[in-house]
């Protein structure tokens, strides 16, 4: 994947939580909200260095 910085609606791997996410939205540039691709659940991460990217916003729109 590329170096890029996780954005809203990128699917990633939270090092941190050990999960699978989307996020949601980012917050003042600080704090990253993520969902569980199924569910309604939310958690946070101030580390985007600890997201993995494993698809794309793009990608992830292709899929619909």
């Amino acid at each position: 994947m590329s170096g890029r910085t996780p954005w809203v609606g990128d699917l990633v791997h939270d090092e941190e939580a050990d999960r699978r996410g989307i996020v949601t939205d980012v917050r003042g540039g600080t704090v990253w909200v993520l969902r569980p691709e199924y569910g309604v659940e939310r958690w946070t991460s101030e580390r985007p260095e600890r997201l993995t990217l494993l698809t794309p916003r793009e990608e992830m729109l292709e899929r619909l």
